[in-house]
């Protein structure tokens, strides 16, 4: 008989993660969430396991010059309810992005994440900053893409 062979999967002992710089500068809403939520959850690494953090780290930088297509910035609505009766609220992507740049990033990740415990666990290693400038420098993160 052969040596068998023997799957290997990530735990927080063997995830070698990494901090990435993402820059949102002229890029769309959905096409840059999507690279944000791979990184993220760790499927651009050859031991990618589905129930497991084994992502990396983003900083994403310049969330006040994200781009949408078409007449999202207007007819995209976002909606909360606090609970209490007549506490719906509904906010175009227009005011989100002026009020709270971060959060139109943060929402379109979160979505694209598993509707599970590890959703809250692969968010807190994402970090937006809405100008140029963020806090992370003295963990030298590597720039993304160009």
């Amino acid at each position: 008989m052969g040596a068998s062979q023997k799957t290997t999967f990530v735990n927080e002992k063997t995830a070698n993660r990494q901090w990435w710089l993402f820059d949102l500068e002229g890029k769309t809403l959905g096409r840059a969430a999507t690279v944000i939520a791979n990184l993220l959850r760790g499927k651009t690494k050859p031991i990618y396991t589905p129930h497991a953090d084994g992502g990396d780290f983003v900083v994403a930088i310049n969330a006040d010059k994200i781009k949408l297509t078409g007449k999202k910035w207007t007819d995209k609505i976002y909606y909360n309810h606090s609970g209490y009766p007549g506490g719906f609220r509904e906010t175009t992507a227009k005011d989100l992005q002026t009020k709270h740049p971060d959060e139109l990033i943060f929402k379109a990740v979160k979505g694209m994440l598993p509707k599970n415990n590890l959703s809250a666990h692969l968010l807190k290693k994402l970090k937006i900053f809405a100008g140029p400038e963020h806090t992370h420098a003295a963990q030298n993160p590597k720039t993304y893409g160009k």
